[in-house]
């Protein structure tokens, strides 16, 4: 039995199709439990206008070419898309994939897809109450979908301790994190706090950390903290190496 659970992060960004692609199948193949992509209109680092692929649509296709992994937006922003449609299109995606979609939800920050775009991007406390308004209407109309998925598992991205842990205490299956190890042992136990007040058992939520390959050495030290879902980030051209090691790691 596996330490903790493996995923990958691989980004649209500064890649052909076909290298992006052949990148997830060979991560599937390799037996990760997830496979995530990012929700943005411009690559975040690299060339600011290099080649770039728009989330919910890499991921229907990547519903339809992986056998195993789960899928999902690491993640999903809540400002660039109505919440009861975003719901619609995870539920879309998760019975192309056989099941395996996980709606990934944040706040949104990057301010150039806001402007680019035509978003309001407004202030964090407006980004974060607008996630607090969406997310009852999105499990709502999970409920009213036909066919339904009500129990499409949901993960929350940030750290935010007085509204954004509430948040992943009364909605999320799976919450993601950063580090280095101590902030999210911090975060972790914060966590804790809002699911004994909210009446949730904490070891409902998966625990993940997004890492990149130099925290590969420290693996053990966010397990120690509380991590149970290790996410390795990966970038063109997708050496898929770390990621053989990381699944080494997990598996002892």
């Amino acid at each position: 039995m596996s330490r903790f659970k493996v995923g990958i992060q691989l980004r649209p960004q500064h890649c052909t199709m076909d290298q992006f692609r052949q990148a997830w199948v060979a991560a599937d193949e390799l037996g990760v439990d997830t496979i995530w992509t990012w929700d943005h209109f411009y690559p975040l680092f690299g060339e600011p206008d290099g080649p770039h692929y728009e989330c919910w649509t890499v991921l229907g296709a990547m519903a339809a070419t992986t056998k195993h992994a789960q899928i999902g937006a690491l993640v999903t922003c809540n400002s660039y898309r109505n919440p009861d449609l975003l719901a619609d299109m995870a539920r879309t995606t998760n019975e192309i994939s056989g099941g395996r979609t996980i709606l990934g939800v944040g706040a949104g920050w990057f301010e150039r897809d806001y402007e680019e775009y035509g978003y309001e991007f407004g202030t964090a406390p407006d980004r974060l109450r607008a996630l607090k308004a969406a997310l009852p209407r999105i499990k709502e109309r999970l409920a009213k979908l036909n066919p339904a998925a009500p129990d499409l598992p949901i993960m929350i991205g940030g750290s935010g301790e007085k509204v954004t842990l509430r948040l992943v205490a009364e909605y999320a299956q799976l919450w993601n994190a950063f580090g280095p190890p101590e902030n999210f042992r911090h975060k972790s136990a914060v966590l804790d706090e809002w699911c004994a007040k909210l009446g949730r058992d904490p070891k409902e939520i998966d625990r993940t950390v997004l890492i990149n390959n130099p925290e590969l050495d420290n693996v053990d030290a966010y397990v120690e903290a509380g991590a149970t879902h290790i996410i390795l980030g990966g970038d063109a051209p997708f050496d898929l190496e770390p990621l053989q090691r990381l699944l080494k790691l997990a598996r002892g």
